[in-house]
């Protein structure tokens, strides 16, 4: 029988403090969502100043980066390029700010961030991961 990873409650304060410094450090008021390797929410932030629509962006990136087990910058390009039949993928979230989190090559989560130009959602979202990867 295989051994799963996954991620624990210290794991998920990790990559939240982390994203959190990194956005505070760039005056960025963002909405942070880790979530699980099915997408269940395991923890979430929202920085002073940040939009109510970003709560829910943050966490539907941060899902579809989880069971895509991909960075949503992947999905975002591939419908600007032209292929709008995937946005009949339900409950996928086509922006860019969804990282998955892998551990020995398996996906074990993902960190949504929503808030400022998704590149920079982006990068929060690896700061923490790369936190926990330290």
């Amino acid at each position: 029988m295989k051994t799963k990873h996954y991620l624990t409650h210290d794991d998920v304060e990790t990559i939240l403090a982390a994203s959190k410094a990194y956005a505070i450090a760039n005056n960025w008021a963002v909405c942070i969502s880790v979530v699980d390797d099915g997408g269940h929410l395991l923890g979430f932030l929202r920085l002073d100043g940040s939009a109510p629509a970003s709560v829910e962006i943050s966490q539907g990136k941060a899902y579809s980066a989880a069971v895509r087990r991909r960075p949503t910058k992947g999905d975002e390009e591939m419908v600007n390029n032209g292929r709008v039949s995937a946005l009949s993928m339900p409950g996928i979230t086509f922006l860019e700010g969804g990282v998955p989190i892998v551990i020995d090559g398996e996906t074990v989560g993902a960190v949504g961030v929503s808030g400022v130009k998704s590149s920079d959602d982006a990068l929060i979202a690896s700061a923490g991961i790369a936190a926990l990867q330290a």
